[in-house]
């Protein structure tokens, strides 16, 4: 269901992605995009636009964790149970109307999209 998440966005946005860094960075930008519009529909009271949204942000998260290269060590065993946790802490935000706690997911993969700018020099 969530499979081939990166391809799809490449395809649906028709950008020329010059590296795997950049669809990455695409991806955490997409979560931030995605979680905003999952905030917005909260406050608007829009239950199926709410479940749309934080459903493309899991979609993405699922798509981060099977590109994992998990030769590089600790580093990928920590991101792994760090977009796990996202993804369960989204699923509460869907159930409970949690806006605290989509902000703190907001809060994680903003950090994220940083640091992963910073490592490599993505514009």
């Amino acid at each position: 269901m969530y499979g081939n998440v990166a391809h799809n966005i490449y395809n649906e946005n028709n950008v020329g992605i010059e590296s795997p860094q950049k669809l990455v960075a695409m991806m955490y930008e997409g979560v931030l995009r995605f979680n905003a519009q999952a905030k917005k529909a909260i406050k608007d009271g829009n239950i199926e636009k709410k479940t749309y949204w934080i459903n493309r942000s899991i979609s993405i998260i699922t798509e981060l964790i099977a590109i994992l290269d998990f030769k590089y060590g600790d580093i990928t065993f920590y991101l792994e149970g760090l977009y796990n946790y996202q993804i369960r802490s989204l699923v509460h935000v869907n159930i409970e109307d949690d806006i605290q706690r989509l902000d703190e997911v907001s809060k994680v993969f903003k950090g994220l999209s940083d640091a992963w700018r910073d490592v490599t020099d993505v514009a």
